[in-house]
């Protein structure tokens, strides 16, 4: 039996709230968005690597 009475402050969990696991891979609609998005602003880079992830199911920490 526990007789211990001191009280433990109460810790609220990092990933309270938040989705875990496998995320939901992007829509068409919504990676075509983002293609035209950098197009427009002229960023060539990010468009170029960001087309290399899309096409070759890579993640961005493994093309950088």
């Amino acid at each position: 039996m526990n007789t211990d009475t001191s009280i433990k402050p109460h810790r609220v969990q990092w990933n309270k709230g938040k989705q875990v696991g496998q995320k939901m891979s992007p829509k068409l609609k919504m990676i075509w968005a983002i293609r035209i998005r950098l197009q427009l602003a002229h960023q060539v880079r990010e468009l170029a690597l960001f087309n290399l992830a899309i096409d070759s199911k890579l993640r961005g920490c493994d093309l950088v």
